[in-house]
């Protein structure tokens, strides 16, 4: 079985390359989504998450997202505590997930694929890009945030410059340039 990972920097369009993806039969995991579903699930990570910021980062019995984004992004020491507590259980929750399909190719939807290493766990990198203004938009318009919350979030993730150099596919979604199209050609050149 091939595993293919699906990168992109915050507000590229990786889910809509997943969600075709999908639509074409393909397996998709979302570490995004999974991860959202572990930290209020898993013991382990609701623990070291408590640990590490205090039992008030759970707040009626769920994780304050709002909170840990706020204390993650001024403070990087901080934020790869959180991963050194969150991405193993992803991960190992990724290979579960895997075990359980059929098909020939699967597919790991996640925003950080290069920053944390994860993507030599892949036989394949897809990055989707889209031009910096647009994914500020996009974030903005979905999160609603400002303008300095989204460049805030870039400026700690990878350049798409850095990864391209990485990456075994791009796909460009820029609402330009047709997406089925770009995916199929990535299909056909790394299936």
């Amino acid at each position: 079985m091939k595993k293919i990972g699906l990168t992109g920097g915050i507000g590229s369009g990786k889910s809509t390359v997943a969600r075709i993806l999908l639509a074409m039969g393909y397996p998709v995991y979302f570490s995004d989504d999974r991860s959202k579903q572990l930290t209020q699930t898993h013991p382990d990570i609701r623990k070291g998450l408590t640990e590490l910021i205090g039992t008030q980062i759970y707040r009626d019995n769920r994780l304050d997202r709002s909170a840990l984004a706020l204390a993650i992004f001024s403070d990087g020491a901080l934020r790869e505590k959180v991963n050194q507590i969150i991405h193993p259980v992803v991960r190992a929750d990724f290979d579960r997930w895997v075990e359980e399909q059929t098909h020939s190719i699967v597919f790991n939807e996640a925003a950080i694929l290069f920053e944390t290493g994860a993507a030599e766990r892949f036989d394949a990198m897809v990055l989707v890009t889209a031009p910096l203004e647009l994914r500020i938009q996009r974030v903005m318009k979905r999160d609603l945030c400002s303008h300095e919350e989204v460049v805030s979030r870039i400026n700690h993730q990878w350049t798409d410059a850095q990864k391209m150099l990485l990456a075994d596919a791009v796909i460009v979604n820029d609402e330009v340039q047709p997406l089925i199209k770009q995916v199929e050609h990535m299909l056909i050149r790394l299936a």
